[in-house]
Order: C-alpha cells, then structure tokens, then sequence
C-alpha cells in the first residue's frame, strides 16, 4: 500500500485539487507541504492531532513538514465556524502561545537537520506595507466569491468584522510566501478551511503563472479533526498542567461506539491489517478497542510510563480493583471543612469538575454527581471529614469523570 492509499484508507482525505500529481509528490517524498496553527492558547489540543500525526506520517516517507505558526494571522483572528469575534491577544500572549507550541509539536516531527521547519507568519505579515498589498494581493480576489466562502456565511448573519474579512487573504498569502521562499508544494487542512486553502492556490496562480499552479496542491482533511478533543464543552489539551494524562486517556478511552474505529484509523500509527481485524469488533470488544485508542494516544504525547499509569488507573474504575493513585486528585486541607464538613459544590468547584458554582448546582440538580457509587441527592449535601478516610473520597461526574479527593 502506497502512502497516498493508505491516507485515503484511514479516511484521512476529503476534497483534493490535483489526485495524480499528489500522488506523485507524497508516495516520492518530494512534498514539502505546510499546515497552519493559530496561536489562540497556550496548548494545543486534542482536536490538533490529525494535522500533528499527518505531518509525522509524511514525514515518515520521506516529505518535509513546514509547521506554520499563526503569530500574525493570530492577531487577525480566523471566523471559521465562529458565532462571534475572538478575543484580541496581545503580540506578548501570542509568542507565549506559539513557544508552548513548539515545545508539544517536538513529540511528533523531528525538526533535525532540516528535516522539518517551524516558521512564525508574523515574520512577513506583520511587516506587510497596508497600500502595498492591497495593490499586489487585493486585486487577486473577487469580493464576491470570498462573500460566498462557507467560512464566512455563519457570521454574515450577525455580523463581519472587516478585520475578520482579512483573514482569508492572510491564509493564502502565507502559501504564496511559503511556496516562493521555501518551495511548499501543497498545504493541509480541515474541510472547513476550503475556501481560504483555494484562495492561496488561486493567488499563486494569479502572481507566478498559471505553470506554476502544477506546484499548488491542495490536500484537505476531513474536519473531524478539530471537532475531536471536546468534552462537556471543555478543550482537552496536550498540555498536562491542564489536562492530566489520566484525563487525557480517559476521554479517548469514553469515546462512543460509533467513533472508536475512525479514531484509530485516523489517529493512532497502527497497521492498517490489524485495524482491519479489528474493524469486525463488536459488543464488550469495543471496549478493548477504546483501550488501545487511549494508550497509543496517551503514549504518543505523555510517554509510556503515563500512559501505563493512566490505563491502571481507569482500569481500577471501569473493572473495580486495582489502584486508584493515578487519578487526579486534589488535596484538601482542614481548612476547607466548616464544622467538619465541605459542600458537594465546593469540592465540584475545586476540582474543576465544574466551572462555575451555577454549574455544579445544575450537575447535582440533574442527578449527574456521585460520590463513590451513591448519588448526590441534591445541591445541598455535604460530605462530613470522616468520609474520606485514609484512601480519600472519590467524586463522579456523569457516568465517566471521576476525581479524588485526600486530605492532608
């Protein structure tokens, strides 16, 4: 099986711009391809890893991996799939930002001796002459095909920031740029970057030549990619000061049935023969299945020794036994008891099992928080001091997020 083949059998393409000659490039090793990160935290997330394992596999065949960081178009602020206007970052958040991405995309591509670079767009975008490049790139693109883009449609309905405008033509300067000064074949990204993929290709073509478009190619992946990694609205982040490796394992090993397969396929380097084999899986082997998805992905970004002690853990609470030392857990003190007792609130709040003290009434009013096995009746209890024991206390979210309490 080829590289390409492969790519289309773990259901990594969506839309292409030229089949043969991407072939051609990829299965030779001769792309040198780019996809973009934005710099709009300080981690990235779990939704990143299609992008960060595709460019490793790549990488693996012989291609070169350019990791565009979106220290400029960070400022600008991409709408895609944005109901409002981001928050504006300061240039001293987004260099902070793009150091921490640097440090997590090292686990995945060996930037050594060339074999991969990382580049900051803030080093062009930001010296851009505002008159010049709306002469130069501005007359490239047509108002109103951009207006008809999908990743502008949602916030057409409530309102466009000019600045938001730019973002499209931002992204397709950035290939341009990178395709003149560092020889970038073709670009990745999600189905939903489309349109701002086909501006950039559009541009080169307008600028350089229409012979120049054979070096232009588009590959896209599917989306799913940044829907991954969400939990009860929260990111779950490579960063382990911010999600735990526990915590990391355990959203992959909850994920449903329907989704189990497509994540190895797409996620995780296992051979493409035993994902087949197991593709048959039903009923109680799904839930070997998660397994697997977990470790290798826990392993992949945290290491083996958390990924061993992540998978103890959640084995302890899925099958009962073992240990429960590896999950998260916070220490309290005798000062968070009043007269030998602490709300169920305050321990959903300190934990960060719930945000806000509104959501950890909600969870409990719902019937959604337990303590060991018993659920909390209502918003109103209180665990007493001896309740936790020796061992601690153990507080369950939902059916799957589980959270230790001791105290010292």
């Amino acid at each position: 099986m080829t590289l390409f083949e492969e790519l289309k059998a773990r259901g990594l393409i969506a839309q292409m711009t030229d089949e043969e000659h991407i072939k051609e490039l990829i299965n030779s090793g001769k792309a040198t391809f780019y996809i973009g990160f934005d710099c709009t935290a300080d981690s990235l997330t779990a939704g990143h890893f299609m992008a960060l394992t595709l460019m490793k596999r790549l990488q693996m065949a012989g291609n070169k991996p350019i990791a565009l960081i979106g220290g400029g178009t960070t400022m600008i602020g991409d709408p895609t799939g944005r109901t409002d206007m981001r928050k504006m970052l300061t240039i001293e958040d987004i260099n902070h930002n793009a150091e921490c991405f640097k440090r997590q995309m090292e686990r995945f591509i060996d930037f050594s001796d060339g074999k991969a670079l990382m580049i900051n767009n803030a080093d062009w975008l930001l010296k851009l002459n505002y008159v010049e490049l709306l002469r130069e790139v501005g007359a490239c693109f047509s108002v109103n095909n951009m207006l008809r883009a999908e990743c502008y449609k949602q916030r057409m309905e409530k309102g466009l920031s000019f600045l938001e405008f730019n973002y499209m033509i931002m992204q397709s300067y950035d290939f341009y740029y990178l395709f003149k000064n560092y020889g970038c074949n073709f670009q990745f990204g999600g189905d939903d970057q489309w349109s701002n993929m086909l501006g950039g290709t559009e541009l080169i073509r307008r600028k350089l030549g229409q012979d120049a478009h054979a070096m232009t190619i588009t590959l896209l992946t599917d989306s799913n990619g940044k829907k991954m990694g969400k939990t009860a609205g929260n990111a779950v982040w490579l960063d382990p000061a911010k999600t735990s490796p526990f915590d990391f394992y355990q959203y992959w090993r909850n994920v449903g049935d329907d989704d189990v397969m497509k994540c190895i396929r797409m996620l995780t380097f296992l051979p493409m023969d035993r994902i087949e084999a197991m593709s048959s899986w039903e009923g109680s082997r799904l839930n070997e299945a998660k397994e697997i998805l977990a470790y290798e992905l826990t392993q992949m970004v945290h290491g083996k020794e958390e990924a061993d002690k992540a998978q103890e853990a959640a084995r302890a609470l899925f099958a009962g036994g073992g240990s429960t030392e590896n999950m998260p857990t916070t220490e309290l003190s005798e000062a968070d008891f009043t007269d030998g007792k602490i709300s169920v609130i305050d321990l959903l709040t300190k934990s960060g099992l719930c945000g806000t003290r509104s959501d950890a009434r909600r969870l409990t009013d719902q019937g959604g928080c337990f303590i060991g096995d018993v659920k909390v009746p209502d918003y109103k209890y209180t665990a007493d001091r001896g309740d936790f024991g020796a061992e601690g206390l153990i507080l369950r979210k939902g059916k799957k997020t589980y959270h230790k309490f001791t105290v010292k």
